[in-house]
């Protein structure tokens, strides 16, 4: 697949964020994208703010530096066949209309092909964070964005091979493209506390947010990925994360709810909407010192955009085993209960000598054209 081009646009998009799949870690990307009760103090902001005060005694410090994500799910190779259709107009319209008819016939063959594609999604995201632990207050500063792009062929009717047919054909066929980019900047706080000899954890994160949605609808003739923003649309708000996470020795369960309040962004035109609503997600975990599960499961979908079929809603499974500090194996897995993007297996790979540099890198598969990796780099003192 030609997923280069597409790579190079959702890195635009997030480039210009001085801060995540959603979540750019690859710590929790290798365990099937849990965290909620799992993650470290430096990641805390990104799943849940209770975790930014559970972190170990020698913890004084951490930074991270930065975190890295993409993932496409392009299931019909729609990138390469409007390439290849794009190449044989161009020669078509070069030579006046005088190509040979199996040219003409290939891209009939790619239209249709097309008409039965199912829409190209990708993401992408970066993130940033430090951390500093303490038993008063633990406070953790951190910034992260992330671009979601939702593209779908628009193609009219096939009417017959001759060269008349094929061209009004193309000239009447679209590409449609939806895009929605996020960044944020928050501080999370969290405090532990002992009740009835047991141990919580409660956290908080303020948070500004930017968001910007893009919309373009180009014929398939002259649709360019780079194209993305020349209809963009802005607007910030403030808004809250908060958590809780019960500790008993190794165990844990936890609940995180994202983006308190919820907000809704319009295109250019105002046909879309895209949706960013509260997330309500629910954790049980275990944390020990060569072995660490979690199950995350979402209380909420998200809608993203208005009109298209791209809600999710997660079940998420994740492993970690644990060489004294030294290196990691992770896995996991992912179920999206509204059936949108498929299930998918995840895997990672974790060094950190003497326990101070982490170097942290996951994949995910979900198919030949559903792909997705991640990696990043922490320190922690």
């Amino acid at each position: 697949m030609k997923n280069y081009r597409l790579m190079a646009v959702v890195c635009s998009f997030v480039a210009p964020v001085e801060a995540a799949s959603w979540v750019a870690d690859a710590r929790g990307n290798g365990m099937g994208n849990t965290g909620v009760t799992t993650a470290d103090f430096l990641s805390a902001p990104f799943y849940n703010p209770a975790l930014t005060a559970v972190y170990r005694d020698h913890d004084d410090f951490g930074l991270l530096l930065p975190s890295v994500n993409l993932n496409v799910r392009d299931e019909d190779d729609t990138i390469s066949i409007v390439d290849d259709l794009q190449d044989d107009i161009d020669r078509y319209e070069a030579s006046g209309g005088s190509v040979d008819s199996a040219t003409i016939t290939q891209m009939n063959r790619y239209l249709d092909d097309l008409s039965d594609n199912a829409p190209l999604n990708a993401s992408g995201g970066l993130g940033v964070a430090m951390a500093i632990p303490h038993q008063t207050l633990a406070m953790n500063v951190y910034a992260r964005g992330y671009v979601e792009l939702f593209a779908e062929p628009k193609i009219a009717a096939n009417t017959g091979d001759s060269a008349a047919a094929v061209q009004s054909r193309y000239e009447a066929s679209s590409v449609d493209l939806l895009a929605f980019g996020y960044t944020e900047f928050g501080v999370a706080f969290a405090k532990k506390y002992e009740f009835l000899q047991q141990q919580f954890s409660f956290g908080i994160t303020p948070k500004y947010q930017w968001m910007r949605t893009y919309k373009q609808i180009a014929s398939v003739k002259n649709f360019d990925w780079d194209d993305y923003d020349k209809s963009e649309v802005n607007k910030n708000a403030l808004n809250l994360d908060i958590g809780a996470v019960w500790l008993k020795d190794a165990y844990r369960v936890g609940v995180s709810v994202k983006d308190l309040f919820n907000h809704s962004i319009e295109t250019f035109d105002g046909q879309n909407h895209y949706q960013l609503d509260t997330q309500v997600t629910v954790s049980a975990g275990y944390a020990g010192e060569f072995l660490s599960a979690a199950i995350d499961v979402d209380m909420t979908k998200q809608e993203r955009f208005t009109g298209k079929n791209d809600d999710t809603q997660f079940v998420r499974f994740g492993i970690e085993g644990n060489a004294w500090g030294w290196g990691q194996l992770r896995a996991g897995y992912e179920i999206d209960t509204e059936n949108t993007v498929d299930d998918a297996i995840t895997f990672g790979l974790g060094i950190s000598p003497g326990d101070v540099v982490s170097l942290d890198i996951a994949g995910r598969y979900a198919g030949e054209h559903q792909l997705g990796g991640s990696a990043n780099l922490a320190f922690t003192f």
